[in-house]
């Protein structure tokens, strides 16, 4: 189940809100927990015993984490919390990796490993890094253990980020498992969240996706290079729509519930380096890389070689999170050498240029980036990459290039538009009064288009559904 569906937002959300707001505040917590594995029950049936395997294995270790610290023994509470980086890991590599390693060792001419064909469970990139952070937050100091193993099973199985984020570590959420304040006003602006990124999921993302599925569906041949480039500009706008409208729709259910979840997007596109596009893009995972793997390595503090290769590791497992295929390590170890250049050579020079020139340079890269992530073939990412870049006599134009260009160049402006904080700012400099309208009219007017798109529509996927 995924929220950008009426079966969600017409009956399931509909009725969690209305038990949740119906009971006891004492029993908010057992409907949520009981909702949200329905919820993660109604698409993958069996992997919900992951949820509660997941849920048992790290309420103990937190609880046999807090009992070492508090007798002293450092070394005990150190295995506890290893113990449980262990389980999470091994369950995250089976699922998720166990295969592409065993093809990739057969390709080798190494048939040890057979290939088991596993279904990956949804969301378990994300909820496995989740209940990591728990014993080790309750390690270090950062948060209580958990004594309560059904608030526990709230915080590892709650719907609105269980299966795309944002990332929640535990030092953030847990004071609010326990209590939190549901108002009017929370739940008007959660409302008012939500509709901003079902509106960019449906709207935007879902349209943009239609052009860039038709230039990767092209023959190599068929391409042309602004053909190419036009697909993977659609594909930029989609991912970050897709992506970041599922994260909104995310914050906004967690206001209607009385969560407060920080942001994963702040405009990423209007980055001027490739170190600040990566403090605005899906800031809970390079936060999450940043303190639980990042800092433990060293950080910066064993001098630049050390650094280097702490962020080497970083990128690397930044780039395999994302899919277990060897296009997503590529692209994770191209950004690693991006950012290393500008920590070193360019940054300086690109705080000198103008904004500009910044701008031009981040998007480009950017866009080339999306290539190597969208396309799993690595033949098929070669032959696209070629004519991206001219190579091979391939032509600049053709008529259907003209044709996807027409098509959709209003959405394409609007997607570029959206993609910067100027209608942001715009409703900020509306009066009280013009701001309570012109929401009433965009929140009511979104919902019926939007309602309207997923009636009649049938194209409807979610980029980070099986991360």
């Amino acid at each position: 189940m995924v929220f950008s569906t009426p079966i969600f937002m017409f009956y399931f959300l509909v009725l969690t809100l209305f038990l949740y707001y119906t009971v006891p505040r004492r029993g908010r917590n057992v409907v949520l927990l009981a909702a949200s594995l329905f919820f993660y029950y109604w698409g993958e049936r069996v992997y919900v015993a992951i949820m509660f395997l997941s849920t048992a294995i790290d309420f103990t270790h937190g609880l046999l984490v807090e009992r070492c610290k508090a007798r002293g023994n450092d070394k005990g509470a150190k295995m506890a919390v290893a113990s449980s980086i262990v389980f999470n890991l091994a369950l995250l590599c089976f699922f998720k990796y166990w295969d592409f390693i065993a093809g990739s060792l057969q390709a080798a001419g190494l048939s040890f490993m057979p290939v088991l064909g596993i279904h990956l469970p949804i969301g378990i990139s994300f909820y496995t890094f989740q209940t990591m952070s728990y014993t080790i937050d309750v390690y270090r100091g950062d948060a209580r253990a958990q004594r309560n193993i059904l608030n526990f099973g709230t915080f590892v199985t709650l719907f609105p980020q269980l299966i795309a984020g944002p990332i929640i570590k535990y030092k953030d959420l847990g004071d609010q498992i326990n209590e939190r304040t549901c108002s009017s006003e929370k739940f008007a602006s959660g409302v008012q969240i939500f509709m901003v990124g079902l509106a960019k999921k449906l709207l935007i993302a879902n349209n943009v996706g239609m052009l860039w599925d038709s230039y990767k569906a092209m023959a190599l041949s068929d391409l042309t290079v602004a053909g190419a480039w036009l697909g993977v500009l659609a594909f930029t706008f989609q991912i970050y729509f897709d992506f970041s409208g599922y994260s909104d729709m995310a914050v906004g259910l967690g206001r209607m519930l009385g969560f407060e979840f920080l942001p994963n997007f702040n405009y990423p596109y209007i980055a001027k380096s490739i170190t600040e596009f990566w403090r605005r893009w899906h800031i809970s995972l390079s936060t999450w890389f940043r303190e639980y793997l990042y800092i433990p390595l060293g950080g910066n503090r064993r001098g630049k070689g050390r650094q280097m290769f702490n962020l080497f590791v970083v990128w690397a497992a930044t780039g395999i999170w994302h899919g277990a295929n060897w296009n997503f390590l590529f692209w994770g170890l191209y950004f690693f050498v991006l950012l290393m250049a500008e920590k070193f050579v360019l940054l300086g020079v690109l705080e000198r240029a103008p904004a500009a020139v910044g701008h031009v340079y981040t998007l480009f890269l950017v866009m080339v980036s999306w290539a190597v992530f969208a396309i799993e073939d690595l033949g098929q990412l070669g032959g696209y990459l070629k004519v991206m870049f001219g190579l091979g006599g391939v032509p600049l134009a053709d008529g259907a290039f003209g044709y996807y260009l027409t098509s959709y160049l209003p959405t394409l402006c609007v997607a570029a538009l959206a993609s910067t904080p100027l209608g942001a700012a715009a409703y900020r400099r509306l009066g009280t009064a013009a701001k309570q309208v012109a929401c009433t009219l965009l929140v009511a007017g979104g919902l019926v288009v939007c309602t309207a798109y997923l009636v009649a529509g049938t194209y409807n996927p979610f980029l980070y559904f099986n991360f």
